[in-house]
């Protein structure tokens, strides 16, 4: 079956399709999903096309520009996989090493990633949103993540420190301004760094947007989203005896930081899977089995948690809203899952209504997760969008 269409908008409210997954099972209708993009104005055209081959869907999607250019188009699919050209070590203090890498064009554009957490680590697939034949590809592990030591280490380690950290890695690569990266708790730095230094930021794209309120924390951590996921919420609260059960995020602080490393691993496991659980709108074994991992397990539940519980050492809770002019002059595209429960969408609103002028995507079909195909394909596009700016204003 080969279906197309097109439709262009005639208003400042427009729709663009989000990607599928590679295998649509064939049993089910399919129904072109939308996204909105509340800050466009002018025209702005789609083209789709969508081939069904057996079990297969394929989709092929095309944006014009917004520079007006109708010859140049938005790539919405994920580069293929690459290996990095240089990685290395970087001491950011008498405590912590983080580790670094680069992938890419050594003489292109920067950007760097910011990974979820925190604690969450890098992975190879992070590189695949960005077009390596443009971007120098920056990722690193923030510290006691992934492969920066010492592992799940809470000893000075505060958002500040990581924003310094940027900082410096930023200056061991010589590099002089780059585009900012972040989903999830990436987006809470990413926000956070961009607010402190707004003059080395020549662009953002932010995702899943985190900005550490006590209303975010209370939502996942104190049952809100339990009653979409009672089955994935009773193991983390039976973890916890009900004298305890006043503040979940306080009584997993006890046990992730016990001096018997047994009652660590056994709160970072129930802490881990309740969040890989919701990730996804789609159940994502993959993503779940992480939580059996007790070295990945223990980083990401005992940062995460470090964090939540010192209020990401923000010194109010609308930090990030209160700091946001210091940013607006900054090309910025915002990412949301519309079903997205880690991160619900009522925070990309606020920032958005907070930051009109930032390109506000909202995918429909989606939840939390990068890796989902819809939040992938507008995150490819953000930085395809970047990209052409930058061409465009290069001297």
């Amino acid at each position: 079956m080969r279906l197309g269409f097109k439709f262009a908008s005639k208003s400042n409210t427009f729709f663009t399709h989000s990607s599928l997954p590679p295998a649509f099972p064939p049993s089910l209708p399919y129904f072109p999903s939308l996204s909105k993009n509340f800050t466009f104005s002018g025209k702005k055209k789609l083209s789709l096309w969508v081939q069904r081959v057996g079990y297969k869907t394929e989709t092929q999607l095309s944006d014009k520009m917004e520079s007006g250019n109708p010859t140049e188009q938005l790539i919405r699919n994920l580069y293929p996989p690459i290996e990095p050209y240089s990685t290395g070590f970087l001491k950011v203090s008498d405590v912590h090493t983080i580790y670094w890498e680069q992938s890419g064009n050594p003489d292109g554009h920067p950007v760097v990633f910011l990974h979820g957490g925190p604690g969450g680590g890098t992975s190879p697939s992070n590189r695949r949103f960005f077009d390596p034949e443009f971007y120098r590809i920056i990722l690193f592990d923030q510290r006691g993540a992934g492969k920066s030591t010492p592992h799940a280490c809470l000893e000075n380690n505060t958002t500040w420190d990581l924003i310094d950290d940027i900082e410096k890695l930023r200056e061991h690569l010589k590099i002089p301004e780059w585009q900012v990266f972040g989903g999830s708790w990436g987006s809470t730095l990413a926000l956070a760094y961009s607010e402190s230094h707004p003059d080395k930021v020549t662009g953002l794209v932010l995702r899943g947007i985190f900005l550490l309120r006590k209303k975010e924390l209370d939502w996942f951590y104190e049952g809100g989203a339990a009653a979409i996921y009672p089955d994935a919420w009773e193991p983390f609260r039976d973890l916890i005896p009900e004298k305890e059960r006043e503040s979940f995020v306080t009584a997993y602080h006890r046990r992730l930081n016990s001096e018997d490393l047994e009652i660590q691993y056994a709160a970072a496991r129930a802490w881990t899977k309740w969040e890989m659980m919701t990730a996804h709108l789609l159940p994502n074994d993959e993503n779940v089995k992480r939580g059996d991992d007790d070295y990945f397990s223990l980083a990401f539940a005992r940062i995460e948690n470090h964090y939540f519980v010192n209020k990401g050492f923000f010194p109010s809770d609308s930090f990030l809203l209160d700091n946001v002019d210091k940013i607006r002059h900054i090309n910025t595209t915002i990412v949301q899952g519309r079903y997205d429960v880690c991160c619900p969408m009522m925070s990309a609103w606020d920032l958005h209504k907070a930051f009109p002028e930032a390109d506000f995507k909202v995918v429909p079909n989606a939840g939390h997760s990068a890796n989902e195909p819809g939040i992938a394909a507008e995150l490819v596009a953000a930085n395809e969008k970047l990209k052409s700016l930058a061409k465009k204003n290069k001297p």
